[in-house]
């Protein structure tokens, strides 16, 4: 019996100071750009004014990005485009600097952080900083078994939260949030088909790899046998990520769900994230209040999803790839925002609004 549950988050997250916003959204008016030339880049900046409890805005300064690894034995019945039990590869890849999430982190210089919540591969290969987290070597085959018994699934909801804090006290101020798995968006696809009440063909994409016709169906049939397994444990959002989550899914839930508590923004990436935010709003459901969709990623569950949370992506350019790119790409967009409704300047008070207009151009 596990002594964690997640509905007690309910209590512990508050929504962005709405006064805040407000006061954001005053200054906005005041500001020589008319109200409106700038787009959605005003809405970022007053969300990321509510969420810093901030007017002006301060500058995101210390991002980072957090990526949780594992394996997922439903990958055995060939449903990804990779190999199953292959994830440390992209593991290795991201640490070796020739993966696109490492390319695009230095490109906008953001520290990526990888913690292996339930790879299936000799602890060894990778360095200690990176393994010595993990819950589980590899989650079950979720068609036929548990991905997790309960008691790995509360370690990894506390392994994430654990992350989250350690996060937030080391000043990290926003988070580009994804995942590092080989099938891991199975798992992710049974869990909204089971909260959003659908059936498995319509959330059943073709992954960050890419698959054919024939694995597209394998899938499908993984996806409607798991489900059969989770609506049974709906009511328990824990015991739904032991039944068909995975530990890098739970242990992204706990975080999600702490860094909503500890104030702390996060930007998703792709369905797993998207997967994972809706097990954490279902248990808190103020918490998506502090999370971005950064990219629509293509795949028809991460769409019903964020469709259900609310959440409006910020880009769209068919990235795939997974391993938080697609959200990494949404981080300059952030910090454009900031950057606009902290510097730009005030009209001075005699200065009728239309007087602003000299900065739109047709």
């Amino acid at each position: 019996m596990s002594s964690l549950n997640l509905d007690d988050f309910s209590d512990l997250i508050e929504r962005p100071d709405s006064g805040t916003r407000r006061d954001a959204e005053e200054r906005r008016e005041r500001l020589v750009v008319p109200s409106g030339a700038l787009g959605r880049l005003d809405e970022l900046g007053e969300w990321l004014s509510a969420a810093q409890g901030s007017v002006p805005v301060k500058a995101v300064r210390q991002p980072r990005v957090v990526l949780f690894a594992g394996d997922h034995g439903v990958a055995a019945l060939d449903v990804s485009g990779r190999p199953a039990g292959s994830a440390h590869v992209l593991v290795r890849a991201v640490l070796e600097g020739e993966s696109p999430v490492a390319v695009l982190a230095r490109l906008a210089e953001v520290p990526v952080r990888i913690v292996d919540a339930g790879l299936d591969c000799d602890p060894a290969l990778l360095p200690d900083e990176v393994v010595r987290h993990r819950v589980r070597r590899g989650s079950g085959r979720i068609d036929i078994e548990d991905a997790l018994t309960v008691e790995e699934a509360e370690r990894a909801v506390r392994l994430g939260m654990a992350i989250a804090d350690e996060e937030a006290d080391s000043g990290t101020d926003l988070v580009v949030l994804g995942d590092l798995s080989v099938g891991g968006t199975t798992p992710a696809a049974t869990l909204i088909a089971a909260l959003c009440g659908t059936d498995a063909s319509v959330v059943t994409g073709r992954g960050g790899a890419g698959i054919d016709d024939l694995a597209w169906m394998r899938k499908c049939a993984a996806v409607r046998d798991a489900l059969r397994r989770a609506r049974p444990v709906l009511g328990d959002q824990l015991e739904l990520l032991a039944t068909v989550g995975g530990a890098d899914l739970a242990a992204t839930t706990g975080f999600l769900l702490q860094s909503a508590v500890r104030r702390m923004p996060v930007i998703l990436d792709g369905v797993v994230s998207a997967a994972c935010a809706l097990v954490g709003q279902r248990a808190a459901f103020r918490a998506p209040d502090w999370w971005l969709a950064g990219q629509l990623s293509g795949e028809p569950a991460q769409a019903k999803a964020l469709d259900r949370m609310a959440l409006n992506p910020l880009l769209d350019q068919g990235v795939t790839v997974g391993e938080g790119s697609g959200a990494l790409l949404a981080l300059p967009l952030v910090r454009a925002a900031a950057a606009l409704a902290a510097e730009l300047p005030e009209r001075a008070a005699a200065e009728p609004a239309e007087d602003a207009a000299e900065y739109v151009t047709e």
